[in-house]
C-alpha cells in the first residue's frame, strides 16, 4: 500500500503538491500548522512571533466579516485545520445560530492560556534563551567600538 505522506518531501513551487501535504499531514504536524501571530505585546513578553492556537486562549479577528472581534477559542479542529471562536456565529434558516469555522491565519492570539505546564514551559524557554543572545551581542558591538 502506497503510503499517503512523505516525511522526505522538503518542498514544491506547485500548489497541488503543498495542498496535498497539508492534508495528508500526520495529526501531530497538523498541530502546528494551526497556529497564529501574537500580538506586540505576547511578541516582547515570548520573544516569538507565532505560536499553536489551544482551546480558552483569546483572539482577535483581523480578516473577514467579523473583523476586530475578540473571542475565546471554543474548539481546534485538527483535521480541518479550521478553528471556532465563541461569539462568532451565523444564523441558519430555521432560526438556530452556529459556530463558523475559521482559518488559523485570520486570527491573531492576544492572550494565552497558560494553565497547560508543558505550554507555559515552552513559551518561557524561548524567552530565557533571546535576552542573552541580544546581551551578548551588545557587548561584542560595544567591545569592538572601544
Amino acid at each position: 500500500m502506497k503510503k499517503k505522506f512523505s516525511t522526505s518531501w522538503v518542498a514544491s513551487k506547485q500548489p497541488r503538491k503543498q495542498r496535498k501535504y497539508l492534508v495528508n499531514a500526520p495529526l501531530h504536524l497538523k498541530k502546528k500548522m494551526i497556529s497564529a501571530n501574537l500580538s506586540k505585546a505576547l511578541r516582547e513578553k515570548f520573544g516569538k512571533r507565532s505560536a499553536p492556537l489551544r482551546k480558552n486562549d483569546e483572539v482577535k479577528i483581523m480578516h473577514g466579516k467579523f473583523k476586530g472581534k475578540r473571542g475565546k477559542v471554543l474548539r481546534v479542529m485538527l483535521k480541518m485545520q479550521m478553528i471556532e471562536v465563541e461569539g462568532v456565529q451565523a444564523k441558519k434558516l430555521d432560526g438556530s445560530k452556529v459556530n463558523l469555522k475559521l482559518n488559523p491565519s485570520n486570527v491573531q492570539l492576544v492572550e494565552m492560556n497558560l494553565e497547560d505546564k508543558k505550554r507555559s514551559k515552552n513559551m518561557k524557554k524561548e524567552t530565557e534563551n533571546k535576552p542573552k543572545e541580544k546581551e551578548e551581542n551588545n557587548k561584542t558591538t560595544t567591545e569592538d567600538k572601544k
